[in-house]
């Protein structure tokens, strides 16, 4: 009896690590599937049946829908082209002037999604672009922007541009030469504090410009001025040439802030506008790897 005893407490011993691990925190994958016992062990397996899984069983994870989808889109964008057909520098407006610009001469099949002002902040427009990998020029007015630069910068962080369309949104024909160049080189200077790096793309407010206007964004550093040949509307397009989208259109949104939306969001208009460069058999590509 002894001897027996002895053996017993033994046996006891060493279980006691085993039941120590079950009394802790189990890893929720053990919950779901349970250590067999040593008896279970030697008996022979069971045939698989079609009963359903026990309540602790983990349900399969959905597979995540593909980032068009998500943004309404009925099929992916296309890519641009690796190697962007870039055709020769436009023709300058003048000796030493920049040229003028509201279509890039490409044989790609892209269009330019450009973006005015800065009034409109819409968080999920950063989560647009990266997930589409949405190539996009945002043209900022300092006055407008006000103190939500920090909105640019994450979507610089995406991949979108940052260019300039002045201080204040004045029209600018009309003025003197010093006051231009205040609007222009002055949110030159605004812009590369902001992000360390100078705009050579200018947009004029209004699309308004003159000679000294050309002028003084040369003395600023510009290297062209954009303008647009079709700008979205709040459910669809306005064309300034025709009616439709040609290869190296560059296209316009300016809205100045939600009650210009009139409860559109910036992504939901984003998302119809891409609607119809899909329609019309093009995609986006980036204006800066053309100008």
């Amino acid at each position: 009896m002894a001897a027996l005893s002895a053996l017993s407490a033994l046996t006891a011993l060493a279980v006691l690590p085993l039941a120590g691990c079950a009394t802790g925190h189990p890893d929720p994958a053990d919950r779901a599937a349970p250590t067999p016992s040593s008896a279970s062990r030697s008996a022979p397996a069971s045939p698989p049946t079609s009963a359903a899984p026990h309540s602790g069983a983990r349900a399969p994870d959905r597979p995540a829908s593909p980032p068009y989808r998500r943004w309404g889109l009925a099929a992916p964008l296309a890519p641009a082209p690796g190697t962007p057909d870039r055709p020769p520098a436009p023709r300058a407006a003048g000796p030493g002037l920049p040229p003028v610009v509201d279509r890039v001469p490409t044989r790609d099949r892209v269009v330019f999604l450009t973006y005015d002002d800065g009034a409109e902040k819409d968080p999920r427009f950063v989560d647009m672009v990266r997930e589409l990998r949405l190539p996009v020029s945002m043209f900022l007015t300092d006055s407008v922007v006000g103190p939500g630069y920090g909105h640019f910068a994450r979507l610089r962080t995406v991949g979108a541009t940052v260019q300039n369309h002045t201080l204040d949104h004045t029209t600018l024909r009309g003025l003197p030469y010093a006051g231009q160049r205040a609007e222009i080189c002055g949110q030159q200077d605004k812009l590369k504090q902001r992000f360390g790096v100078r705009p050579t793309l200018f947009r004029p407010p209004y699309g308004v410009y003159d000679t000294t206007t050309l002028r003084a964004a040369a003395d600023c550093g510009i290297s062209a001025v954009v303008l647009w040949r079709a700008s979205m509307q709040i459910h669809d397009l306005r064309y300034a040439v025709g009616d439709r989208l040609r290869p190296g259109d560059i296209v316009l949104a300016c809205f100045r802030g939600p009650d210009q939306l009139k409860g559109t969001t910036l992504t939901q208009m984003t998302t119809r506008l891409l609607r119809r460069v899909q329609e019309q058999g093009l995609t986006v590509g980036r204006l800066e790897d053309y100008l």
